[in-house]
C-alpha cells in the first residue's frame, strides 16, 4: 500500500517534467513502420533528397494557394465594409473569412481518407481548380452572397482537398526532419498572406476590385504548374479500405485532449488577422495606405515562427513546442489591450505573427505522434482539422458580434478578450495533452 502511494506521489510530482520528456514525435519509429502492422523499417524513409525536397516545394506553392488565401482576408474584410459591402455588418463580413478556412481545416475529413485510399492527384487536380475558378468568379461578384459563395465556399472548398494532401505526403518522406519539412513547407502560407494584400491595396485603387482580384487568381494558375508536376506518394495505399473515421481515435485520451485544445487555440487565433486593420484606423494608428501593410507585417513574422519552433520541435517534440507557441500568442492577445501607437502595433503585429506561426505549422507534426498506425494518418488529420475547423469557422464570426460598433472602445476589449481567452485556454490543454500522451506511453512500455 505504502509502495504504491509512492509511486503516486512520484507520477504527481513529476507532471510538469513531463512535457519536455523526450520527444512526443518518436519519428523514427512511427514514420518507418509498415502501415497496419507495426513493423519496423528504418531504412524505410529518405529523409532527405531531391524526391523528398521537390515535395516540400509543392507542399510549399499549396500553402501559398491556401493558407496564404486565408491568412490575406483581413484586407478584403476591410475593402468590403468600407466599399463592396457597406450594407453588411462586420459579423457577417467575416462568415465569409472563416467559412473559407472553415472549409480548409473541415475538408480534411473527405480528403484524408481519400489520400489513404491513394486519390492523390485527383484531390490534387480538382483542388487547383475550384482555388482559381473561386478567385475568377470573387472578381465578379457585387453582392453579399455571390462574395460567399464564390470566396467562402467554393475557394474552402478548393483549399480542403488541398491541405490536408500536401501536409500528410511529406510524412512519406521525412522521419526524423519531418517537422523541420513540415515548417519549411508551410511558409508559403505567411509569404501569401504578405504577397496578396500588397497585391490587391495597390492595385485596387487603380485597376478596380476585379482585376486586383483576377491578378491574385493569374498568379496562383501559374504556380499550380508545379505540384501537378512534381507531387507524388511515395507509399502505396493500403489494399483494404479505410473508414472515413477512426473510431479507436475517440477511446483515446491524448487525441480528444488535443482535439479540444485546438478547438479552443484556433478559435481566437485569427481574430488580430480579421481585425488589426480595422483597429489601427479606429484608433488613428494608421492611415488606410499603411493599414493594408499591417496583414502584412503578421505574415512576416510568420515566416520564422514556422521554421524556428519546428526546427526545436525535431529535439523536444511538436506537442511541447505547440503547447508554448500557444501560451506565448496568449500572451502577446493579453497584450494588444495596451497597443495604442505604430510602434506597438508593430511590434505586435511581428510577434503575434510569429507565435501563429507555431500554431498553425505543428499541428500536422504533433498528430503523428497520436498516430500508432501510420496509414490512418490523413484519416486523424482530417477528424482533428475537422474540429479545428469548426472553430475558425466561429472564432471571427463570434468577434464581429461581439464588436457591434467598431466606435466602442468596450466592444474592442470584448474582441481582444475573446481572442486572448481562447487561446490560453487552448495553450494549456495542450500542455495536458502532452502530459496524458507521456503518461501512455508510459503505461504501454511497462504492460509490454
Amino acid at each position: 500500500m505504502e509502495k504504491e502511494k509512492e509511486n503516486d506521489s512520484i507520477s504527481g510530482s513529476q507532471a510538469g517534467a513531463e512535457l519536455f520528456e523526450a520527444s512526443a514525435d518518436r519519428t523514427e519509429d512511427e514514420a518507418t513502420a509498415t502501415p497496419g502492422t507495426g513493423l519496423q523499417k528504418p531504412t524505410g524513409v529518405p529523409d532527405g533528397g531531391l524526391d523528398a525536397w521537390l515535395q516540400v516545394f509543392g507542399a510549399f506553392v499549396v500553402m501559398i494557394a491556401t493558407w496564404g488565401l486565408v491568412n490575406s482576408f483581413g484586407v478584403y474584410q476591410t475593402f468590403y465594409e468600407t466599399d463592396l459591402l457597406k450594407s453588411s455588418t462586420s459579423s457577417q463580413i467575416s462568415w465569409i473569412g472563416s467559412l473559407q478556412g472553415a472549409l480548409l481545416m473541415i475538408g480534411g475529413l473527405a480528403s484524408g481518407p481519400l489520400f489513404d485510399a491513394g486519390h492523390f492527384r485527383a484531390l490534387t487536380v480538382s483542388g487547383l481548380f475550384l482555388v482559381v475558378f473561386g478567385l475568377f468568379m470573387t472578381s465578379l461578384c457585387k453582392t453579399y452572397w455571390q462574395v460567399l459563395l464564390a470566396q467562402g465556399i467554393c475557394v474552402g472548398v478548393g483549399c480542403g482537398l488541398l491541405f490536408l494532401p500536401s501536409a500528410a505526403i511529406l510524412s512519406q518522406y521525412f522521419a526524423r526532419r519531418r517537422a523541420l519539412a513540415l515548417g519549411i513547407q508551410s511558409t508559403g502560407s505567411p509569404l501569401g498572406g504578405i504577397v496578396f494584400p500588397i497585391i490587391f491595396s495597390r492595385l485596387e485603387p487603380h485597376v478596380g476590385f476585379g482585376w486586383a482580384t483576377r491578378v491574385i487568381a493569374f498568379i496562383l494558375l501559374g504556380l499550380a504548374v508545379v505540384p501537378l508536376i512534381f507531387m507524388r506518394p511515395r507509399v502505396p495505399p493500403p489494399s483494404h479500405k479505410r473508414a472515413f473515421l477512426d473510431v479507436d481515435a475517440f477511446k483515446e485520451p491524448p487525441f480528444l485532449s488535443f482535439a479540444g485544445a485546438g478547438f479552443f487555440a484556433f478559435m481566437g487565433l485569427y481574430v488580430p488577422f480579421f481585425y488589426i486593420e480595422l483597429y489601427s484606423l479606429r484608433y488613428n494608428i494608421t492611415n488606410k495606405d499603411l493599414g493594408a501593410y499591417l496583414v502584412t507585417l503578421l505574415n512576416a513574422g510568420s515566416i520564422f515562427g514556422r521554421i524556428v519552433p519546428n526546427f526545436v520541435a525535431d529535439y523536444l517534440g511538436s506537442m511541447n513546442m505547440l503547447a508554448a507557441t500557444t501560451l506565448g500568442a496568449s500572451i502577446l492577445a493579453f497584450g494588444w489591450f495596451g497597443v495604442r501607437n505604430l510602434a506597438g502595433t508593430i511590434v505586435f503585429a511581428l510577434l503575434f505573427g510569429f507565435f501563429n506561426g507555431g500554431v498553425t505549422s505543428l499541428p500536422p507534426s504533433a498528430i503523428v505522434s497520436l498516430t500508432p498506425d501510420m496509414s490512418r494518418l490523413g484519416t486523424r488529420m482530417g477528424m482533428l482539422f475537422a474540429f479545428i475547423g469548426i472553430a475558425v469557422l466561429v472564432g471571427t464570426p463570434i468577434a464581429g458580434a461581439i464588436l457591434k460598433d467598431v466606435n466602442d472602445d468596450g466592444a474592442w476589449k470584448g474582441l481582444i478578450a475573446f481572442s486572448a481567452a481562447t487561446l490560453f485556454v487552448g495553450g494549456v490543454g495542450l500542455a495536458g495533452t502532452q502530459v496524458l500522451h507521456v503518461r501512455g506511453q508510459r503505461r504501454k512500455e511497462v504492460s509490454e
